[in-house]
């Protein structure tokens, strides 16, 4: 039996992120258990950016519910993600989750490559602004083989059911949850498959999902991407993701290398503004 772990990014309880994930479990033909959790009912604290987590235990000095969570998706066998959208982007909760990601680095050979499908929600058709592209980011930065990722609109809890194309779509990411990847039919990114980017000017691009460099060019009106990977590619392979542990890693010793230089520079700008505090 498979255990499917829905990771709900809303703090509503019964909206359309949770009942979404739901209906997509019940289109799931294979034998499986449905394990839920809602992000906003953990305590995950902010990053403090000591990187401590690279090193010794390799575990983060914080006292909260990270490894909780990461328990979860690596007991998974597969993942679906929900988010809505908050002022033209995803909800926060899973930015605050990723921010912590170098202590997902100890265990990253547990959870690579879990297939997942992501759903984002936005009241108003067409003002989902970044939530896609952030619910891409959330699946590809742990690591996730994203099947599918889409869009539905509705704002009332309940509401995206009113129309049946979503009951649909929910139907469609079932199916594609265990299924090969399916090539995405929209010009993409030929790396990664993102379908977001940034346009730099002269024909240069940046593909906003694997954040790999390449041009622009048009074959009969229709947009072709030409994405190459940079010398320092993240998440696209498990030995991409190691390398990287290894380089943050690296900066430690340049760090104390460097730390007197550094000093120089920060110096001078110790004692410049009034700080309001809490």
């Amino acid at each position: 039996m498979k255990k499917i772990l829905g990771i709900i990014g809303s703090p509503r309880k019964m909206g359309n992120c949770e009942i979404i994930i739901k209906e997509i479990a019940r289109n799931i033909s294979l034998p499986h258990e449905l394990r839920l959790l809602r992000l906003s009912d953990f305590n995950i604290q902010p990053c403090r950016a000591c990187y401590q987590c690279l090193f010794g235990e390799q575990r983060c000095v914080l006292d909260d519910d990270l490894e909780k969570v990461l328990s979860a998706i690596i007991d998974a066998d597969a993942l679906i993600v929900s988010v809505p959208t908050y002022f033209l982007g995803p909800n926060a909760s899973i930015k605050r989750f990723l921010d912590r990601g170098i202590a997902f680095y100890a265990s990253i050979e547990e959870y690579w490559n879990k297939p997942a499908v992501g759903i984002g929600i936005a009241g108003i058709n067409g003002k989902e602004g970044y939530t896609l592209l952030g619910i891409e980011s959330f699946l590809k930065l742990i690591g996730a083989d994203i099947k599918r990722c889409t869009m539905i609109y509705g704002a009332m809890p309940g509401e995206i059911f009113y129309l049946q194309q979503n009951r649909d779509t929910a139907a469609k990411l079932a199916a594609a949850l265990f299924s090969p990847t399916v090539d995405n039919q929209m010009p993409c990114c030929p790396i990664c498959g993102g379908t977001t980017f940034r346009f730099l000017g002269d024909g240069r691009i940046r593909c906003m999902l694997c954040s790999n460099p390449g041009s622009l060019e048009m074959d009969e009106k229709r947009p072709v991407f030409k994405i190459e990977k940079d010398a320092h590619p993240l998440f696209l392979s498990l030995e991409d993701a190691t390398a990287h542990r290894e380089w943050l890693k690296s900066m430690k010793d340049r760090f104390l290398r460097e730390k007197d230089k550094l000093k120089e520079i920060g110096l001078p700008y110790l004692k410049e503004g009034i700080w309001i505090r809490p």
